[in-house]
């Protein structure tokens, strides 16, 4: 007797809060991870966690000790392999084609949402070359007014030296998360989309900047900020 849709739902939620407990709590540990102002993430309906993208660990240092799920998107192509197309299957990950725009991705982001869910993006689009933030895409605003979630801005650091893109394999270090307060639906709808994503990138590069003085390191000299 095949299993009914809501038993899978309960036992899939089960099964990504272990893994998420066992993943979050083995990097925390071995990455010395230190969180500020998880207070920010609301414990239970929707929002967008929008975060910086420095390694293939983020979604991890990210979720951190934060006490509920996120949901998270991957690149379509990870599929091609069995074991792990079938293992993203078993945790609430969102396949997407990469380098065009994936309409039933979104849909599928939209409804997660809609549904109460606390849903992560890395809104960069792609690992940073440089450990800096770039310029925020547009497109995130109009997710939030879909879906009437807010945004919480999230800020790594550190996670780019452990493992950077031109490395094949991580080394340890210590990693800093840093939740921004919530920007609401209704101050997004006013900003309009790209007006959104250069408030967006300003926010961001500005928490960026003040958790590196908080960990010793110098600001980097992004546009329009005082270094």
């Amino acid at each position: 007797m095949a299993p009914t849709p809501g038993k899978e739902k309960l036992v899939k939620r089960i099964w990504h809060s272990i893994a998420r407990l066992l993943c979050s709590g083995l990097l925390c540990t071995l990455y010395r991870v230190r969180a500020y102002g998880i207070k920010h993430v609301p414990r239970k309906g929707p929002v967008i966690i929008l975060c910086n993208h420095q390694c293939y660990l983020d979604p991890m240092f990210v979720q951190s000790w934060v006490p509920r799920n996120f949901h998270f998107i991957a690149r379509q192509s990870l599929w091609e392999s069995k074991f792990l197309g079938a293992l993203l299957n078993t945790v609430y990950v969102v396949p997407i084609k990469q380098g065009q725009g994936d309409i039933a991705a979104m849909r599928t982001i939209i409804a997660k949402l809609k549904a109460g869910n606390a849903v992560c993006l890395f809104p960069e689009g792609e690992r940073t070359f440089d450990g800096m933030i770039s310029d925020i895409k547009p497109g995130f605003g109009l997710i939030s007014r879909k879906s009437n979630a807010d945004v919480v801005p999230v800020v790594l650091e550190g996670a780019f030296e452990c493992w950077p893109r031109t490395k094949k394999f991580p080394k340890l270090g210590k990693v800093v998360v840093s939740f921004g307060e919530r920007i609401t639906t209704e101050e997004i709808k006013r900003l309009g989309d790209r007006e959104f994503a250069k408030f967006l990138t300003l926010r961001m590069r500005e928490m960026h900047n003040e958790l590196r003085l908080k960990t010793g390191r110098a600001p980097f000299d992004y546009p329009g900020q005082e270094s």
